[in-house]
């Protein structure tokens, strides 16, 4: 079996030009605001109205949706593939923890864009959301990344005093 020929600036930039609302969570988010974390897979958080155009906008670069958009906003999820694993997340809000319910607009009001290259940028929440949606799942993997998380928050908070 041959690989795609995948381009991550031409994937960030599909997204960017899709019009959809559209954060990088997980590890990739991680590697955006600069960590040194090892990922396979991309996750995403997407307004639950935009999954038509991020679905169009990627096309283009064989990923293709495991379920049509009317039942991944029933299921919550779906995947895009080819030989690349998008994770997409499209609910509206996330599984509350410690009785805060994580809200897709209200992540998408405080978001960080973070430049990929020269021509690209994306969407990923401020660091504090982002811990957030670390401890949705709270594997081992999970604990260790919000610990460097809480790092980088107080690195940068110490830059601004």
């Amino acid at each position: 079996m041959e690989g795609s020929d995948f381009d991550e600036g031409e994937f960030f930039r599909a997204i960017a030009g899709s019009g959809a609302r559209v954060l990088l969570i997980g590890r990739r988010a991680m590697v955006a605001y600069g960590l040194p974390v090892l990922t396979a897979d991309y996750d995403l958080w997407i307004d639950a109205g935009d999954a038509e155009a991020l679905n169009a906008a990627l096309a283009p670069l064989g990923l293709r949706p495991s379920r049509p958009p009317d039942e991944a906003r029933g299921t919550g999820r779906y995947v895009l593939q080819n030989d690349e694993h998008v994770d997409v997340l499209l609910s509206r809000s996330g599984m509350p923890v410690e009785g805060v319910r994580a809200s897709f607009d209200e992540m998408w009001s405080r978001r960080r864009i973070l430049r990929f290259d020269d021509r690209t940028s994306m969407a990923v929440p401020c660091l504090d959301d982002l811990i957030l949606t670390k401890r949705w799942a709270m594997r081992d993997k999970d604990v260790a990344d919000i610990r460097l998380l809480q790092a980088l928050k107080a690195r940068l908070e110490g830059e601004d005093s």
